[in-house]
Parts: C-alpha cells; sequence; structure tokens
C-alpha cells in the first residue's frame, strides 16, 4: 500500500522538500510573503491581511479539532525545527491558541539526561507522541539528533566504537531508522506534519539584538545562541542534508519562510488546517440502539 503524504494547499507545495533530493537553503527566500491573493481580499496591506487569514484558520483549527477528537481515527504529530531564534515558540502559541488545550500536547526537548542517553535516540520521543484524536506538538525533535551532534560531536552519546567507526554510514543509517519510524507511524494513523523554520543570518542578529535592547526580554536571551551563531555555516550543511534524506511523501518537510513571523505563522496554520481538513473526517454516526437510549434520556431530562 502507497503511503500517502498530507493534501494541502497549492501555494503550500512549493515549499515541501522533494523526497532524496539535494537542499540548498539559498534558493529558498526566508523573506517570502503571499501577496495578491490577500491583497485582492482585503483591499489592505499583506501583513494585515495574513493576519486576518491566521484568524480564520485559527477558528478553522478549532472546528476540526473537535471532529479530529470524536472521531479517534488519526494523531496528529507536528515537528518544528530551526536555528535559534527562528521561532518555534511563538508559532506554536499563535497557530494552536484557538484549540482545545486538553486535546492538544507540547514537548519541548532540551539536552538529552544520562538516562535518555542509555537508551536509543528515538526513545525520549516515542515515549510522548500523541495518541488518536490527540494533536501532539515537537518543540526541536529527535531530528536535534542529527543535527546538533553533527555540529558538536563531543554531545554524542557514547556508543560501541564498531558502530560509529564509519562515519558517513552511521549518518546514513539515523536517517534511515528516523525515515522507518515515520513510516510507522504513519501506517499506524498518525498525520506527520514537519516545519523547518528557516531565517537568515540577519534576521537572527536582529531578533538577538532585539533581546538584548529590552529589559522584559533579557530572560529569553542565553549566551549560547552567540556560540552556536558561530557554526552558522556548518548548521546550513548539515541542516539541507537532513532535509533532503528524511523529506517523504508520506512525512515531507516544509521550508518555512520565517524572516516575518507574520508570514510563518499564517503558512504553518494553512498547512495544519489543510492537511487536517483533507482527512475528510466527519462525526461518529450514532448505531440506531444507542439514539434510542439518547432521545430517552433527552425526554427523562425534559420532563423533569
Amino acid at each position: 500500500m502507497e503511503l500517502k503524504g498530507p493534501t494541502v494547499k497549492s501555494y503550500l507545495k512549493k515549499f515541501i522538500v522533494a523526497p532524496e533530493s539535494k537542499v540548498r537553503l539559498k534558493n529558498y527566500d526566508p523573506g517570502w510573503v503571499r501577496h495578491a491573493s490577500f491583497r485582492d481580499v482585503t483591499g489592505g496591506e499583506v501583513k494585515d491581511a495574513l493576519k486576518v487569514r491566521l484568524e480564520t484558520d485559527r477558528a478553522a483549527l478549532s472546528s476540526i479539532q473537535d471532529m479530529f477528537a470524536a472521531t479517534h481515527q488519526y494523531a496528529l504529530l507536528i515537528i518544528l525545527q530551526g536555528i535559534d531564534t527562528s521561532g518555534k515558540d511563538g508559532t506554536i502559541r499563535h497557530v494552536m491558541s484557538g484549540v482545545n488545550p486538553q486535546g492538544c500536547e507540547v514537548h519541548s526537548f532540551k539536552v538529552p539526561s544520562p538516562e535518555d542517553h542509555m537508551h536509543d535516540f528515538l526513545w525520549r520521543y516515542s515515549k510522548v507522541l500523541p495518541q488518536r484524536g490527540m494533536i501532539g506538538i515537537f518543540n526541536r525533535s529527535y531530528y536535534e539528533d542529527v543535527l546538533v551532534v553533527r555540529v558538536h560531536p563531543d554531545r554524542m552519546e557514547e556508543l560501541p566504537e564498531a558502530i560509529c567507526s564509519d562515519a558517513g554510514g552511521f549518518w546514513e543509517g539515523r536517517f534511515k531508522d528516523i525515515n522507518a519510524f515515520e513510516k510507522h507511524l504513519v501506517r499506524n494513523g498518525t498525520v506527520v506534519l514537519k516545519f523547518f523554520l528557516h531565517i537568515s543570518k540577519d534576521e537572527q542578529k536582529r531578533r538577538l539584538l532585539n533581546r538584548l535592547e529590552h529589559r522584559e526580554k533579557y530572560w529569553k536571551f542565553s549566551f549560547s545562541d552567540i556560540a552556536e551563531r558561530n557554526s552558522w555555516d556548518r548548521y546550513m550543511e548539515v541542516y539541507e542534508e537532513m532535509l533532503g534524506a528524511t523529506s517523504t511523501k508520506y512525512a515531507p518537510w516544509f521550508i518555512v519562510p520565517a524572516n516575518h513571523k507574520w508570514m510563518a505563522r499564517t503558512f504553518v496554520a494553512d498547512a495544519v488546517t489543510s492537511a487536517m481538513k483533507g482527512l475528510n473526517l466527519s462525526y461518529p454516526v450514532i448505531p440506531d440502539e444507542q439514539m434510542q437510549h439518547l432521545l430517552e434520556a433527552k425526554k427523562e431530562l425534559e420532563e423533569e
């Protein structure tokens, strides 16, 4: 059986990474915004129009989530990756603000614990996968284990030397493990949506400076952000390889233009809403016998 990827709107498809492709992030404009169609609808500025669109998508997502939870047919896993300051937290906050908190779980993954290192690299992620009827969001994910540890080999868990001896084959093996893991999820009813929030180096600098220029944002600043910025070029290299190796028909990567936060948020909301609508869900049909009991219960309450 061929596994199909999520159904999304036509303009989103241009940002999907083709399976086994050679990705060059310089070919994707992080400052891209969707123009004409929104101007035609609102007669105003693109930014304002996109905010209107975001509100529309949030309302639709809230409605679809209710049906999604009622059917218990699918789970939804949303993966957000991106360089520091790319807007992962803000995207979650703005896109998912309208959903029922009981049907959504967010997991942010920090540095692995000693216990995590004693298991395979997918272990801590598989423990918190969403069940059917639930939306799960991974703020960073198992992709860190083919990104950060390649830039910083000293952060790699201790593995037998025989396994790590072939560096190229080792990472190719991890890519295959991830693809097999996601194929397993999709085959068992999980829709996997993966977003790489793509910002420019100049935009990251602007956002870091903004944190240092406003006292109320000091808490967001980390000196590690500066250290990681020094590895920018290497991060772009490993991101390109990862995106090309792990984008599949059933779990594709979206490269989200994220220099403008309002564009990135609308993009993600559009993709999530579109994919969930593409499931063509409907509320469960109540069997005749159960319907009779419901009618009797209604009558009893009305006659109190």
